[in-house]
């Protein structure tokens, strides 16, 4: 496994980051994975070498922090891991994902969700608490919060980390104006910048590449995208009809992938995809991951519910792609309207 550093902090990343929302319980989401099913997966990824957890409050309502402590504990020497989480959207199981709002949720409590000051500083010992642990490596805003003002924001993150309990700040989708904001707020008043953006970037949504990407870039910013295969879709078995007659649980349930992608142009990009994949001699996954890795990207975050899948994650780590392949995965791109900003 290779190692980079987050942006231009000191902090060493694995190049690849294990996205925790598949573990934790099915009562949130029928494709999560309990304890006992996602031990062995996690274990794995570790032993591969993979050193950055990334995870969510909201995630199982808690228990994939849960977990991901439980797990860390069990399997790492804490002072060489990076745990990420995020804050945002409220906690609780019927409540929804941010994207795709659970069918029964109802109005979040007043100051259970969003960024003000008094929903970080509870938001950031409650995580603490379900982690087992006393810091947050990387905690990151799930996504803006315009009811709140951003110095009110900028300035309660910055108090958290100087209180020891986070090192560094992340961002996650937004627009880069927003983004470029919150950064001005920041170096405006001496406090804590972010590090990292998670924002939506694989090889079927390319809508980051034209303001975002490159504001990271110019600015030293750690590309930590979400959905690198895009919710599974890139990985070629994903059919028109999955909400009927879907192949697996993820694809029969997942109404937010349905949202982001199923365009007759996204099957294209997977046609071109798996052409490439199989003249290869390697999977949709790994060819999709390497991709993101040769567009400068610091270190996509992934999901697993297979030890195959973490394989072939780590698989493109060492794959090269030539200039030629690369316009191959990238003609015929049709523009999407911004998605997965709220």
């Amino acid at each position: 496994m290779q190692t980079t550093r987050l942006g231009r902090t000191g902090l060493v990343v694995s190049r690849l980051c294990l996205g925790m929302m598949t573990y934790g319980t099915p009562k949130w989401r029928p494709w999560v994975l309990d304890e006992t099913a996602s031990r062995p997966l996690v274990r794995h990824a570790v032993e591969q070498g993979i050193n950055f957890f990334d995870s969510a409050d909201m995630y199982s309502a808690g228990e994939s922090e849960v977990l991901t402590g439980r797990f860390v504990r069990e399997f790492c020497q804490r002072d060489e891991i990076v745990v990420a989480t995020k804050l945002f959207y409220p906690v609780g199981l019927g409540l929804g994902s941010g994207l795709a709002p659970a069918a029964n949720a109802h109005e979040p409590r007043p100051n259970t969700s969003g960024l003000s000051r008094k929903r970080i500083l509870h938001a950031v010992d409650a995580s603490l608490q379900r982690l087992g642990m006393d810091y947050i490596d990387l905690y990151q805003i799930h996504r803006w919060d315009p009811a709140t003002p951003i110095e009110e924001t900028m300035e309660a993150l910055h108090d958290v980390v100087k209180a020891g309990k986070v090192r560094y700040l992340g961002a996650s989708s937004m627009w880069a104006w927003q983004f470029a904001k919150a950064q001005e707020v920041a170096r405006r008043h001496g406090w804590t910048p972010f590090a990292s953006m998670q924002n939506h970037y694989n090889l079927a949504y390319r809508e980051e590449e034209r303001e975002m990407i490159p504001l990271c870039r110019d600015q030293g910013v750690a590309l930590i995208p979400w959905s690198p295969l895009a919710r599974g879709f890139l990985a070629g078995n994903r059919k028109a009809d999955d909400l009927q007659a879907g192949a697996t649980a993820r694809a029969s349930t997942d109404d937010i992938a349905q949202r982001l992608y199923y365009r007759a142009s996204d099957f294209q990009t997977v046609e071109r995809l798996s052409a490439l994949a199989q003249a290869r001699g390697v999977s949709n996954a790994t060819l999709a991951y390497a991709w993101l890795l040769h567009k400068g990207v610091t270190a996509p975050i992934f999901g697993a519910s297979k030890p195959e899948q973490i394989d072939q994650a780590v698989a493109a780590v060492s794959t090269t792609l030539s200039a030629d392949e690369i316009v191959q995965l990238e003609q015929g791109y049709e523009p999407h309207p911004v998605l997965g900003h709220v």
